[in-house]
């Protein structure tokens, strides 16, 4: 990073995909820049495609048709003019980067570590490498059978989480079914679990049971970082979870910057020990019953709570761009320590779930909005995405106001 405008005339445009809020961001952080930029993405409903940051195109599902993916990519490089530096957003496109990245090489610049990326994609590749190499974890087993829940439930302290692998695979589930589009399904009991795991198994057998890390959503860290072609650390920022949505398991809706050099030294330890190369961020929590930091997930790309960095300083998606295209920057650590930085579109409703847990107060509410500010999903210079923002901060409100409306029998 540095103060002075850079002329980026004649530098290779971007490619960034995933047109979900996170690809808008890190859009927004090139062409701010001077770099041309363009994002891609499967589903025409995401913000991308109406944002005034680049332009948007619209991909096949590389998870459903992979050879169209691979020669839209193609396709698209050559309309970009020059070889494009390709960065994602997403978690689909982090796995099927990973997959294709031989036949992609040609037409983009790819990160070295897009071998490593599309391993921590999955949760079972993640939780064995992090069990390899020391990452503290909780109580975690992959399932794959109906015995395999119950051995896991017969030495396990509930309440427990069950996990897909992909968290889209639980977007294919039918309609109705209960876990549809959620990430997690907590279960109180073993047999909440074994009845969640049989759910999930309408599209796999095979997920991830954990024990959860007790402790105030308050324990929670994000460690956001990019580790350059060399596997050295040139950027790294952390922040502390003050909200989420869902309450206990959700993304962050309010974080703030924080100080602590443990949770820190373990993320960075784990990142070099597995020879990461790119953009990372690791959310972990302090367990209260043990008081150690524990592994919730990695998340080996672009994240909407990696766009908390930026007004600490570290933009992330700048940082690894210059990288890739051989600037050679130099680390950068957080400058401002002083803000909260908000998921508007989130917050309407995880207010309403605190103050039913009677964990917040109006005061802490209003303590957590005051300057200075930043928030995820509004930005003035984008009209059409922050007035979307709005009406659903509406919408979500007026929603939880007749959920709350006593029943008048």
């Amino acid at each position: 990073m540095t103060s002075q405008p850079i002329e980026t005339a004649g530098w290779p445009p971007a490619v960034i995909a995933g047109a979900y809020r996170t690809g808008v961001l890190a859009v927004r952080s090139l062409v701010r820049r001077g770099v041309r930029a363009a994002l891609f993405d499967s589903n025409r409903g995401y913000p991308g495609f109406r944002s005034v940051y680049g332009r948007a195109y619209a991909c096949p599902d590389p998870d459903v048709d992979a050879e169209s993916w691979v020669s839209f990519m193609i396709d698209l490089a050559r309309t970009m003019g020059e070889k494009p530096v390709l960065i994602s957003s997403a978690d689909q496109f982090v796995s099927a980067i990973a997959a294709h990245a031989s036949r992609l090489s040609p037409h983009f610049i790819l990160s070295p570590g897009v071998a490593i990326q599309g391993a921590l994609a999955t949760k079972q590749t993640q939780y064995e490498l992090a069990a390899k190499h020391g990452m503290p974890l909780p109580n975690t087993r992959l399932v794959s059978t109906a015995d395999e829940v119950v051995a896991f439930a017969d030495n396990a302290r509930f309440p427990c989480l069950l996990k897909p692998l992909h968290f889209r695979e639980w977007q294919r589930l039918p309609h109705g079914n209960p876990l549809s589009y959620t990430k997690v399904a907590l279960a109180r009991g073993p047999a909440e679990l074994l009845e969640s795991w049989k759910l999930a198994s309408a599209v796999n057998p095979v997920a991830i049971a954990q024990e959860i890390i007790e402790g105030p959503d308050t324990s929670k860290r994000v460690y956001l970082a990019c580790y350059d072609a060399d596997g050295r650390r040139i950027a790294n920022a952390m922040f502390r979870e003050l909200r989420c949505n869902p309450l206990g398991f959700g993304p962050a809706t309010v974080t703030e910057p924080i100080v602590d050099p443990e949770t820190d030294a373990i993320c960075n330890e784990f990142l070099l020990k597995v020879g990461y190369s790119g953009v990372c961020e690791i959310e972990m929590k302090q367990d209260s019953r043990d008081g150690r930091m524990k592994l919730i997930e990695v998340n080996p790309r672009l994240t909407g709570g990696g766009d908390a960095a930026p007004y600490a300083g570290v933009d992330l998606c700048w940082i690894h761009y210059l990288d890739l295209i051989g600037k050679r920057p130099s680390p950068v650590h957080p400058s401002s320590r002083d803000f909260r930085h908000i998921d508007l579109r989130s917050d309407v409703g995880a207010i309403f779930a605190y103050r039913r847990a009677g964990l917040i107060s109006w005061k802490d509410i209003r303590k957590s909005y005051r300057s200075p500010r930043a928030f995820i999903d509004f930005d003035i210079h984008d009209w059409r995405y922050s007035a979307e923002t709005v009406y659903r901060m509406a919408r979500s409100f007026v929603r939880e106001l007749i959920r709350r409306r006593p029943d008048p029998s």
